[in-house]
């Protein structure tokens, strides 16, 4: 394991000191709309010069396959599998490091309220606590109307914004629960 963490590190050390790249770390949330995971890793990857990494949560994984997604994909069972001993590296920080711009696409109502609060329960949410306000995260907001239109949604969004973060608002289509609204 200590020789799995120093590689790692050693991958991240290597990655990062390469300047012709522009790195992505995409973070998805438990939304269906997660299903485009696929779709947005490739299309990214169609950017000249550019990397992408993703941090999937727990739930984001129902909806999609990870063998459809062409990067690696981080979850919280990597957080502790990379850290075992105090000198070892700690993947939220690595990945944080990383990364040139954090994209969260889709940010359920789940993980925009924990976000909003401080909460960093996983992999994704301690990223975002450690995250480098120096640097650009895009996140974009997905759920249901219903769950949109709630009140604590637009505080939770105004909050992010305060931290400098940029939304990419949500899009009024027919829903995947056959709702017409935003999502």
């Amino acid at each position: 394991m200590q020789q799995d963490a120093e590689a790692t590190c050693s991958k991240f050390d290597s990655a990062t000191s390469s300047s012709s790249h522009f790195r992505i770390l995409v973070g998805v949330t438990g939304s269906v709309a997660a299903l485009k995971l696929p779709l947005l890793t490739t299309r990214l990857l169609e950017l000249p010069g550019v990397e992408v990494r993703v941090v999937t949560t727990e739930h984001a994984t129902h909806f999609y396959s990870p063998a459809e997604v062409p990067v690696r994909i981080y979850t919280d069972k990597d957080e502790w599998e990379f850290w075992k001993h105090r000198s070892d590296p700690v993947l939220h920080i690595e990945l944080r490091r990383w990364a040139d711009l954090l994209l969260i696409a889709p940010l359920d109502a789940n993980t925009l309220g924990k976000i909003a609060s401080g909460i960093c329960d996983n992999l994704l949410t301690c990223v975002v606590r450690a995250w480098d306000l120096n640097r650009p995260l895009i996140f974009c907001p997905a759920m249901n109307t219903a769950m949109w239109q709630h009140p604590i949604t637009a505080k939770q969004v105004a909050v992010l914004k305060e931290f400098g973060y940029i939304e990419v608002p949500c899009i009024a289509k027919k829903l995947v629960c056959g709702d017409e609204g935003v999502w």
